[in-house]
């Protein structure tokens, strides 16, 4: 059975860091896609980051150059080091994982919530200004 735990969440100022982990389990970890999700309240789950590979990854706009996504994959964690946080960052993050497609597949895909069958339950991030 498929687990991903969240963790690392909290609260912090504007510019402040943190990093998010998601500590996976039930499915051979380095064959599977992830990714980053959040949902503030009262609006849409959106994507954050998505990891293919160790050299392939992507951002959205909205967090390019101030978070990074990474696994680590003899730990079967994945992680979400976020700077510069801004309170527009203030969500739930969640992470995500499914068997990967082709490339070109998940590069279509990346943020859709469709494309991953597996999901944690969540970590809080809260950024004040």
């Amino acid at each position: 059975q498929v687990q991903l735990v969240e963790s690392g969440g909290g609260s912090v100022q504007a510019g402040g860091s943190l990093r998010l982990s998601c500590a996976a389990s039930g499915y051979t970890y380095s064959r599977y896609c992830m990714g980053w999700f959040r949902q503030a309240p009262g609006k849409e789950r959106e994507g954050v980051a998505g990891i293919y590979s160790d050299t392939r990854v992507r951002y959205a706009d909205s967090v390019k150059g101030r978070f990074t996504i990474s696994k680590d994959n003899a730990k079967n964690t994945l992680y979400l080091q976020m700077n510069s946080l801004k309170p527009e960052d203030t969500a739930m993050y969640y992470c995500a994982a499914d068997s990967c497609p082709d490339w070109t597949t998940w590069y279509g895909a990346t943020w859709w919530r469709s494309s991953y069958n597996y999901w944690g339950q969540g970590t809080q991030v809260t950024v004040s200004s």
